[in-house]
């Protein structure tokens, strides 16, 4: 198993290295670029199109697994002997595969389109809305909480896929922000994975880390091609898609139920990022949907910080919130409390920090 972990990381890392660089030269030769603007923080013009290379390395990865399980399932049995598990488990996958490469392409296109067209936010929420009831209905992805009524998990479950999919799109205003939180949020929610021996959701996110590494080669200050939110779209919904799928909570297994927080408390960083910009947005009397620079690290770096040190402070911020949450399967109710008290002072004190006059 250790094996093909290595090989899923090292070979999407690997392909979307390729891709992504291949990408950067298509899109300088085509000119699709993004244009220095306003509402913007880069200054130079920077080739689009990252989100292609990411998209394409996923579905390169998955695309086959689905066949696979589907037309050659005699051999996955070595596979499923050695994790453990029943064979058939990995036939079920087939159409939570489905769905969810159906729910990425679909956010795909509409990136893709709105990085050259610019969409409305009405006509993008509809579209997100569409993907998140695809992959919650259909692909049996839904937020539990011990509800046992499809429809309101499903509705709730759609909800939180749009959130964490518009909070990662807010999250791509900076050179490697986007990317190298959600490789770190994804490779937390993957020790979860591995933790209750899920092999299916470990295999995607090693496969969706790989991916993001493989970008962030490029994309790491100063950044040499942008994801777009060709790339941003996808890449919130396969990290909404990890919180929903990895099982935090086994009955059968002891432990308490505190561990059902871990999502919140893993995404605290780019959440406090979403609610933070939308209200100032609503203060200030502007859209929450129309683009500015008062983004969590666009008042970090107001404060005399580079590029690099911004993203390397949210990159610690979200670990250090990450790390808190991994304990909350062995907890008690104090050490629920406690994490949480943790989480709330992290980002207190980077909120006292950047609301300090310089």
């Amino acid at each position: 198993m250790t094996i093909l972990a290595i090989i899923l990381l090292s070979g999407s890392f690997a392909l979307s290295l390729i891709l992504t660089a291949a990408v950067r030269k298509l899109a300088i030769r085509t000119n699709f670029v993004a244009q220095p603007a306003t509402d913007r923080y880069h200054k130079t013009v920077v080739p689009l199109g990252g989100g292609i290379a990411i998209f394409t390395t996923l579905l390169i990865f998955i695309l086959p697994a689905t066949a696979v399980i589907k037309f050659l399932p005699g051999h996955i049995d070595s596979l499923a002997r050695a994790a453990n598990i029943d064979p058939s488990d990995f036939v079920c996958k087939i159409c939570e595969l489905t769905a969810i490469l159906l729910g990425a392409f679909i956010l795909f296109v509409l990136g893709l389109w709105d990085d050259k067209r610019h969409l409305g936010p009405f006509i993008k929420l509809f579209v997100q809305f569409v993907a998140a009831v695809t992959i919650a209905a259909l692909g049996d992805v839904r937020i539990e909480l011990f509800i046992e009524n499809k429809i309101i998990t499903t509705t709730l479950s759609a909800v939180w896929i749009v959130l964490i999919i518009n909070a990662f799109n807010f999250l791509d205003n900076m050179d490697g922000a986007a990317a190298g939180i959600a490789a770190i949020v994804s490779s937390i929610l993957f020790v979860a994975a591995a933790i209750s021996g899920q092999i299916f959701v470990g295999g995607l996110a090693l496969v969706f880390i790989g991916t993001l590494l493989g970008f962030l080669a490029f994309n790491f200050p100063p950044a040499k091609i942008f994801m777009g939110d060709a790339g941003s779209l996808v890449i919130g919904f396969f990290v909404a898609l990890f919180t929903l799928r990895t099982t935090y909570y086994n009955e059968a297994q002891s432990g308490q139920w505190y561990s059902v927080f871990m999502p919140l408390i893993v995404m605290a960083v780019p959440l406090y990022d979403f609610i933070s910009v939308t209200l100032l947005r609503i203060r200030a009397g502007k859209s929450p949907f129309i683009g500015d620079t008062r983004h969590f690290s666009h008042r970090l770096k107001s404060h005399g910080l580079t590029d690099t040190q911004t993203v390397l402070t949210l990159y610690l911020a979200t670990l250090c919130t990450g790390l808190g949450a991994t304990f909350l399967y062995q907890v008690d109710l104090a050490g629920l409390i406690l994490i949480f008290t943790q989480t709330v002072m992290i980002l207190a004190i980077i909120a006292i920090f950047e609301t300090t006059s310089k």
